[in-house]
């Protein structure tokens, strides 16, 4: 357990005081205009002793919205409301990271009264969670422009984030939104340069991550992905061609970490031969994140064992402002329930 409690050096910008990361977790608290609250600002800061934050999901722009009352990081009330968040954190000692987000087709008309966007004209079965009057539709391809309008909106996005005082970003490229899309044949039936071809499929998502690494430097940013098709998406063995030449073609770029998405890593794909983590471990070079119904235990057991190097937690972290303390002292954990979901605790 020593292990988790030591400093952690990402690399020549960020040392983090410890291998626990705070997962993202879609809290749906913003306010008018989607702007970070007080409320906000406190909730992050009583967690400030983790390594590094990563916040919930934040929208790159209007129509990348799929639930609601979640924060935005494209208008300047937004970057202001995020620099009290940023400033209560840091005030605590902490670090942490915007998670930039974009739902494509698990998006809905409701939230901005535009056309929902995907790689291809696939709906996604089912209604947007906590609005269940609300069905998924059939969204409309995006355009070769629309698709560089996209890139350079998550640059600006990324370069938002510093100015509101972030550490650095994540870009959520995972659990079946916007760029997951885009690296699942299930979503992704495009005929062009961006899709049929694992090369193709793997272009948006590369394009994101130079863009913002020009942008704000690679050291800064963090890459979420699932490899294992598991929400919002159904797997197909020709997706597994897609993330051994994505993941080969990251581990040539400059990134902090890439971070598993996935709420369970017990789960087994037979097309990862086993388990999301340990194909990434076997694939990308760099820092990688573990999550997935861990404890501290067994992800320092997992840790030992060198199946990832950093462990997000999540819904205990909702449970237990005080996760670290209570770790250390060998305290029990106060269980999750979800109507903790409510309140910012």
């Amino acid at each position: 357990m020593d292990t988790l409690f030591q400093p952690y050096r990402l690399n020549g910008t960020l040392t983090l005081a410890n291998r626990f990361m705070m997962a993202p977790l879609t809290r749906c608290m913003a306010g008018p205009g989607l702007v970070p609250t007080e409320q906000m600002a406190a909730y992050y800061a009583r967690r400030a002793d983790i390594g590094l934050i990563i916040s919930e999901a934040t929208i790159i722009r209007p129509d990348g919205q799929g639930y609601p009352n979640t924060p935005g990081l494209y208008s300047p009330e937004q970057v202001e409301g995020w620099k009290q968040v940023t400033a209560a954190v840091h005030a605590k000692g902490g670090k942490i990271f915007a998670q930039l987000w974009h739902v494509g087709r698990l998006s809905h008309p409701f939230f901005h009264q535009a056309e929902v966007l995907a790689p291809s004209a696939v709906a996604h079965d089912g209604t947007v969670p906590r609005m269940r009057e609300l069905v998924y539709q059939v969204p409309r391809a995006l355009t070769i422009a629309e698709i560089a309008q996209l890139v350079e909106d998550y640059a600006q996005a990324a370069a938002n984030a510093i100015e509101a005082g972030f550490d650095g970003v994540e870009i959520h490229g995972a659990n079946g939104y916007l760029i997951d899309q885009f690296l699942h044949h299930s979503s992704n039936l495009r005929d062009d340069a961006y899709g049929a071809t694992p090369e193709n499929m793997s272009r948006f998502a590369l394009e994101v991550v130079d863009a913002i690494s020009a942008r704000i430097g690679g050291d800064r940013v963090g890459l979420r992905l699932s490899p294992g098709a598991y929400v919002h998406l159904a797997g197909d063995a020709r997706d597994r061609a897609v993330f051994d030449y994505l993941l080969t073609e990251l581990n040539g770029r400059t990134l902090a970490y890439v971070h598993l998405g996935i709420f369970d890593d017990s789960l087994t794909f037979d097309y990862l031969d086993g388990r999301a983590s340990d194909y990434l471990r076997a694939h990308y070079d760099g820092h990688l994140v573990g999550v997935g119904n861990y404890s501290a235990q067994s992800a320092a057991e997992a840790i030992k064992a060198d199946r990832f190097d950093l462990i997000a937690i999540g819904r205990p972290l909702i449970a237990n402002p005080d996760y670290l303390t209570r770790v250390k002292q060998a305290e029990p954990l106060v269980p999750y329930a979800d109507t903790m979901l409510a309140e910012l605790i």
